[in-house]
């Protein structure tokens, strides 16, 4: 197993997730097999109970695990599937060594964070990287060739030292020839001048604790000038070609383009001797050659992309971009396939409620001229009562002026929430989310707290992870109609990661399809809700489940293709294109479709 490491320093939220992702993608183009392991060092056991406004998303796995937004990242990039192992946290390795000791595996003796610890992480590093994660590959062939470590946070600070520790110790028990370590640093540009100093002071504080770079990523906003390659590569103990030059790009889909024309691979496969120890089976250097050339019509198709199209995202947390990273990434997927130039309006959902015009016009005006103008209206998942009134009147004027929509989770929920006030004429319709007084037999209770979940644990107690729907057989006379159907490649049964405590009321389910509100995909009972389509409007689509995270690169998501292509007026091109519907599964990334 060859193990490379990427650590940054100078300022968190540096770019090391895209850089592991695409060292990685790099990597699988010469036909090796990657997996992927992110380190963070909070106390958390995992990223459930943590606000976006806080840490950006939490991305679910098909194990349901909770994880860091970062291995969203791997999966797009590098195509795999990951279980919640493969991010490590501090509360989890203390939890794994305080379990260890109560049960006497220690033997009496004093647990300390050197060797108890450290040992912990490095065998939990071990074990993990060596789980299959390539679903193209059978079982025996999969077991992954390299593992990319990303160590989050930035070196220095004191949560991350016994995981700077442990990888210090950690290179020396593969032996060098299996580890190599990437360094991602920040080179500012202050009145046209491009200093190095922080650099500098970021690497001599890697060296002291025991870790010596073997390449030097440069995050910079323009090119780097040879003079300051040559500085950092004398005062930082590297050759000038191991300092690597990650300037700002037109999008992170061309950075791989961009470490490649800097001959990163051809120092990884002499750094660990890539070439000498692991044979690699023609099919897969054919793979391989396959993907980089299907990445680098991506790039090119992104930059010939001129034609618009707006996208509303009406959410809860757009403070923080990153607390809708996977939304944004499937909607960019989608606008790549699609050859569209992707815009994104943000909408703060509070602004467009009645008590915002009241408190600031300007704010409301501004949230509803970018409802009203944008091609299409997207309303995420969340939490909590804040905010929802606005997703809700931005739901209704999708379906009543026939405006493409597509809701998430909370989405689908508000979205039923709406009809049954506008058009069921129950007024103050609501979830028992926002009214806990409420129970399911209330006659206004749309949106129930499902049966078998923990109201009192929150952690991990959520319906978490990969499960089916079944798409519900049409009436006659109206077979073949519903679009999201054919967006799937007319499956009967698709897998999709959920997270949510809530459903749809079951009571009124009925009484919501008599009223032309079709509920057209349910879990394996045929009772829960899972997708929501409006037959008679261009494109009105909800899903009780998350797409975002299983959309790919190289495979978006199909509700939100289907979203893009009917927001740029060409999801009809889609809908009877041989693409999505001779091939029996217009979903390529491993969705498992069933017929």
């Amino acid at each position: 197993m060859k193990y490379v490491v990427v650590s940054g320093g100078v300022i968190s939220g540096i770019g090391k997730g895209v850089l592991a992702s695409s060292t990685g993608m790099l990597l699988k183009t010469l036909g090796l097999k990657v997996t992927s392991i992110k380190i963070d060092p909070y106390m958390n056991i995992d990223a459930g109970t943590m606000s976006p406004l806080e840490h950006g998303e939490c991305f679910v796995l098909n194990d349901g695990g909770e994880t860091d937004l970062d291995l969203g990242n791997y999966e797009r990039y590098l195509n795999t599937q990951l279980t919640r192992d493969h991010n490590i946290t501090t509360g989890k390795i203390y939890s794994h060594v305080i379990n260890r000791e109560r049960k006497g595996d220690y033997l009496g003796k004093t647990v300390q964070v050197v060797p108890h610890l450290t040992n912990a992480i490095q065998e939990w590093i071990e074990r993990v990287s060596c789980v299959p994660v390539d679903d193209d590959l059978k079982e025996n062939e999969s077991k992954p060739d390299v593992c990319i470590i990303e160590l989050g946070g930035t070196v220095g600070d004191i949560e991350s030292a016994p995981f700077i520790e442990a990888l210090r110790q950690f290179q020396f028990r593969v032996g060098r020839d299996n580890f190599c370590l990437i360094h991602v640093s920040l080179v500012p540009v202050i009145h046209g001048e491009q200093k190095t100093k922080p650099t500098q002071a970021a690497i001599k504080d890697l060296r002291s604790l025991g870790l010596t770079p073997d390449m030097i990523a440069c995050r910079c906003s323009e090119k780097l000038e040879q003079p300051s390659i040559d500085k950092i590569a004398m005062f930082c103990h590297v050759a000038p070609e191991q300092v690597i030059n990650v300037y700002d790009v037109n999008s992170t889909y061309h950075v791989p383009i961009l470490l490649k024309e800097q001959k990163l691979l051809q120092f990884l496969t002499c750094r660990l001797k890539l070439d000498q120890d692991i044979k690699i089976p023609i099919e897969l250097i054919e793979r391989g050659e396959n993907l980089y050339n299907n990445w680098k019509k991506l790039t090119e198709s992104i930059d010939e992309s001129y034609i618009p199209v707006k996208i509303a995202l009406v959410g809860k947390y757009t403070h923080l971009k990153d607390s809708y990273l996977s939304v944004i990434k499937a909607l960019e997927h989608s606008a790549m396939k699609c050859k569209r130039k992707l815009e994104i309006s943000w909408v703060e959902s509070s602004d467009l409620e009645v008590s915002s015009s009241e408190e600031d016009k300007g704010k409301f005006h501004q949230a509803w001229n970018k409802v009203t103008s944008a091609d299409g209206i997207l309303v995420p998942g969340g939490f909590g009562i804040r905010g929802v009134e606005g997703m809700m009147a931005a739901a209704k004027w999708a379906r009543e002026n026939n405006v493409p929509y597509l809701g998430v989770c909370l989405g689908l929920q508000i979205a039923t929430i709406e009809f049954v006030r506008d058009v069921l004429n129950i007024s103050n319709a609501t979830s028992c989310e926002f009214d806990e007084s409420l129970d399911e037999n209330d006659e206004k209770s749309v949106v129930i707290y499902m049966p078998e979940i923990d109201k009192e644990k929150l952690g991990g107690t959520m319906r978490l992870g990969l499960r089916p729907t079944h798409f519900v057989a049409e009436d006659e006379g109206n077979s073949n109609s519903c679009k999201i159907k054919k967006l799937y490649g007319n499956a009967n049964v698709v897998h999709e990661r959920h997270r949510h405590r809530y459903e749809i009321n079951p009571r009124l389910i009925e009484t919501l399809e008599n009223h032309n509100f079709k509920f057209v995909g349910k879990d394996e009972t045929g009772q829960r809700c899972e997708i929501l389509e409006l037959p008679d409007h261009p494109f009105y689509v909800a899903t009780q489940y998350h797409p975002e995270y299983k959309s790919k690169v190289l495979d978006p998501s199909p509700p939100f293709l289907g979203l893009v292509a009917a927001s740029a007026g060409i999801l009809d091109q889609f809908l009877i294109s041989s693409e999505y519907n001779n091939e029996g599964n217009g979903y390529s990334n491993g969705l498992k479709a069933e017929f």
